[in-house]
């Protein structure tokens, strides 16, 4: 598997490519430069370093993603649950919720999920 990591800056610059995608790597610069304040070179060393993480492919000059947002934020949520909390939902959210509250909008939102996997197994 690869490294499927990101810091603070190469997850904006995602975001930047998962909401424009498919993107040429041109209008990608010109993004980049307004949004990040980067140089063209900047890019595409960023760029080249998602592209060697499998995040990202630049297959003549368009830019698309190999992982979608909602695919990548889940492998980190499962690698972060895994790590810190031997892969223990339960003392996740125990951990989660002992510092903050849940809305009823949440604890409506979990038992939703929950009754939807019971009906789902």
């Amino acid at each position: 598997m690869s490294d499927y990591q990101m810091g603070v800056v190469e997850s904006r610059f995602a975001e930047i490519i998962w909401s424009n995608e498919p993107i040429s790597s041109t209008a990608l610069t010109k993004l980049c430069e307004e949004k990040l304040k980067w140089k063209k070179s900047t890019t595409y060393t960023v760029l080249k370093r998602l592209c060697e993480k499998g995040i990202f492919k630049n297959n003549g000059g368009e830019v698309t993603s190999l992982i979608k947002k909602q695919e990548f934020y889940s492998l980190q949520s499962e690698k972060f649950v895994e790590e810190t909390f031997k892969g223990s939902l339960p003392a996740f959210l125990a951990a989660f919720t002992a510092r903050k509250n849940l809305t009823a909008e949440e604890v409506t939102a979990l038992k939703k999920m929950v009754s939807e996997y019971e009906e789902g197994k």
